[in-house]
């Protein structure tokens, strides 16, 4: 097999995307997503760009961590050495008109450290999905991870998308209530300059009840709240990297976090109803979003 590669467009200086956003400004906008890899296609890159296709936005791709998973949870994961991933990130700055930036799992605390250093040059919007559990709770980080990841990556963050489960992580508290949840975003909007709004993911949230609700948390103590019907079934494998890679995209076509929250909760709803009643995995495990049933309705 042969790879077509023109060797000279990929030689980058050190300063090609710092970032040349006055020249490519006349390009259509990119969401650059920086997350891991999936290969069932439910989670992680490959969720990531079905949601921005699937509402109207082009998206593109840096690998951070090659993943095995399938609908029965995460079974090994391989960081990619982090020298690639900035040189990832760097040739889609380098000729795209990127106005956002999505992550999701980063990996190592080496990766962490990279993505702050290359971001710090960044000035459109960065939306954070923290990813620090699967879905069948494996923890996804090593130790000292939590301290290190605040003070070089999420310090450049602009939105945060936590669940109850990683926002307990990153306050050092228990979240028993939505309250206590607000409360924790509260200390986590004061503690970083740079953050705009925190999107408070409420399905972890007393999951007998029969509403979902999620906050948009901004500075000033300003909160916009959605309650939405919870919908029950086994196959919401990715609606944590789903619903921030929403969120980043109708920011895109909106410029408003309000509408963003708004529009990404009623994405997830109509998203979680149409993939209720067909699969594509065998067996009553947790299988994945099907993201091209509801793209002609984004049209």
């Amino acid at each position: 097999m042969l790879l077509c590669v023109n060797k000279s467009s990929l030689l980058l200086s050190p300063t090609t995307s710092k970032y040349n956003h006055q020249q490519l400004s006349t390009l259509l906008p990119t969401i650059l997503s920086v997350a891991g890899s999936d290969p069932s296609g439910g989670a992680g890159i490959q969720a990531d760009l079905k949601t921005f296709n699937s509402i109207g936005v082009y998206g593109a791709a840096a690998v951070t961590c090659i993943t095995v998973q399938n609908s029965n949870g995460v079974s090994a994961i391989h960081p990619l050495p982090h020298e690639y991933i900035k040189k990832q990130v760097e040739a889609v700055l380098a000729d795209h008109h990127v106005t956002h930036i999505k992550i999701g799992m980063v990996g190592t605390l080496q990766i962490a450290r990279t993505l702050g250093e290359i971001l710090r040059f960044f000035n459109g919007q960065i939306i954070y999905d923290p990813v620090l559990a699967s879905t069948g709770g494996q923890e996804l980080f090593e130790p000292g991870y939590i301290q290190e990841l605040k003070s070089t990556l999420i310090d450049q963050v602009t939105v945060l998308t936590p669940n109850k489960s990683e926002l307990e992580l990153l306050c050092s508290k228990s979240c028993a209530s939505g309250l206590e949840m607000r409360k924790c975003a509260d200390i986590l909007l004061s503690q970083f300059n740079r953050m705009e709004a925190i999107v408070l993911t409420g399905g972890h949230i007393k999951e007998n009840k029969a509403m979902v609700t999620d906050i948009l948390v901004t500075r000033k103590g300003r909160e916009t709240i959605d309650n939405r019907p919870r919908h029950q079934h086994p196959h919401l494998h990715g609606t944590g990297c789903t619903h921030a890679s929403a969120f980043a995209a109708y920011h895109s076509l909106t410029g408003s976090l309000k509408q963003a929250f708004r529009l990404s909760g009623q994405y997830m709803d109509k998203l979680i109803i149409r993939s209720m009643n067909q699969q594509v995995v065998a067996g009553n495990t947790n299988g994945p979003l099907l993201h091209h049933l509801i793209a002609d309705d984004q049209e």
